[in-house]
């Protein structure tokens, strides 16, 4: 399979559902089943872009975000449950009702077509940097970032900007 496309169903890959309080092995497909959920792929935690960019962008658009419908917020990146829960509360990700989504072997961002690899800085199949929504596990919005240093497409703006074109 190539690039996932709206559209598509997400693949039912285990991945690690990580929240303040619990970490499960989950099916992504089951898990995101009967849902609007909003997933934003990120290379990695604390990583310069991800932590002081898009992070803060999806936290200051939260609330406008929830408001076009969506049930849930998710992060995905390409780390272990021990990385994501010290990301997810230095960075108040948990605080804000913000679940990360831990692609650990990057098992679910190979499926989808959405993995990349820079050795000169340690980056072995990481994730790509995107936004999408989801409604019952089907890609309804898919918003690919044009380059890994910037969120200009892949931010919450841009994923309500869609949702909200779609609905006139």
């Amino acid at each position: 399979m190539g690039m996932i496309k709206k559209g598509q169903r997400l693949p039912s890959t285990e991945i690690l559902w990580v929240t303040e309080s619990d970490v499960e092995t989950i099916n992504l497909s089951h898990k995101l089943s009967g849902r609007r959920v909003a997933i934003f792929g990120m290379p990695g935690a604390f990583t310069d872009t991800c932590s002081e960019l898009h992070v803060p962008n999806i936290l200051g658009n939260k609330n406008d975000l929830l408001s076009t419908g969506v049930e849930e917020i998710c992060i995905l990146t390409v780390n272990d449950l021990f990385v994501l829960k010290e990301w997810g509360r230095s960075k108040g990700l948990f605080e804000a009702g913000i679940s990360l989504i831990g692609d650990a072997a990057s098992e679910c961002s190979k499926e989808m077509g959405l993995n990349f690899t820079v050795p000169a800085i340690g980056f072995y199949d990481r994730s790509l940097r995107y936004a999408m929504l989801t409604e019952d596990g089907i890609v309804k919005h898919f918003l690919m970032e044009e380059t890994q240093s910037g969120i200009t497409t892949s931010g919450a703006e841009a994923l309500i900007e869609a949702i909200s074109k779609s609905r006139t």
